[in-house]
């Protein structure tokens, strides 16, 4: 498969002059699926800021390899709250990410009308967000990503913020699009049952300044994966290497 983000010795410094990470290698592969689990403070939502644009590497460098398209943007993001624009109804906030994209009016239509199906929320283009749940705020948060027909989709604890129930739905849901999109993801979580069961790698970051310090290939069938022991197993594995991580923090 191709690799569609590398980030080469990337490094972060803030007003410290300390960097966050340094000498920071991540690769993602053509439809992959990587999550990305670590101590607190090692710059997991700031790495996927720098892959996508927002803050600058303060050394090394990221490489985006993916068709360029003026109807299309080679990345969107999708952040912990959905942020929606109270005074625009459901429909005007997916076409959000449009706007400044070669695209036609019809096609704005039909963004709206697939992202909308894509979601499970068909016929909700003139909701206004005060009439929605916090599971469907979030649905339109992804749909808004999504309506930019981007390669990669960077999501930053999308459901960090939703109860149990609604979290696991969402979970399901954002593989079913995942497996119709073809989109690669690179996914931010603090919770490691949602890595592993997400996840085609679980990569894990820690140290200072971080790096990644393990990986975690998961090869159980997606099918079968919350019921199977293997995915218990690797639920401890990356939970015994994460308070691994978290120790060498501390003992610092």
């Amino acid at each position: 498969m191709a690799t569609v983000i590398r980030t080469n010795n990337l490094a972060v410094c803030f007003d410290s002059n300390v960097p966050i990470f340094e000498g920071l290698d991540v690769a993602v592969e053509s439809g992959e699926f990587v999550t990305l689990v670590g101590v607190s403070g090692a710059g997991k939502s700031t790495l996927l800021r720098v892959i996508a644009d927002l803050i600058p590497a303060s050394a090394g460098s990221v490489e985006i390899d993916v068709p360029s398209d003026p109807a299309r943007r080679p990345i969107s993001m999708v952040f912990q709250a959905a942020n929606l624009m109270p005074w625009r109804r459901v429909g005007d906030n997916i076409t959000l990410g449009l706007e400044g994209l070669e695209v036609s009016d019809q096609v704005y239509r039909e963004r709206v009308d697939w992202t909308l199906k894509l979601v499970g929320l068909d016929g909700y283009a003139e909701r206004w967000p005060y009439q929605l749940s916090g599971g469907q705020r979030q649905r339109i948060g992804i749909a808004r990503a999504l309506a930019t027909d981007p390669d990669i989709l960077l999501m930053d604890e999308p459901f960090g913020a939703l109860d149990a129930i609604t979290r696991t739905g969402l979970q399901d849901e954002l593989l079913r699009i995942w497996r119709e999109t073809g989109k690669s993801i690179l996914f931010v979580t603090h919770d490691i049952e949602e890595a592993v069961y997400l996840g085609d790698r679980v990569l894990l970051l820690g140290d200072k300044p971080a790096r990644v310090v393990e990986e975690f290939e998961i090869e159980i069938a997606r099918d079968s994966r919350r019921e199977s022991e293997a995915f218990q197993q690797h639920v401890e594995k990356v939970r015994t290497g994460l308070q691994g991580a978290i120790d060498a923090a501390e003992s610092r």
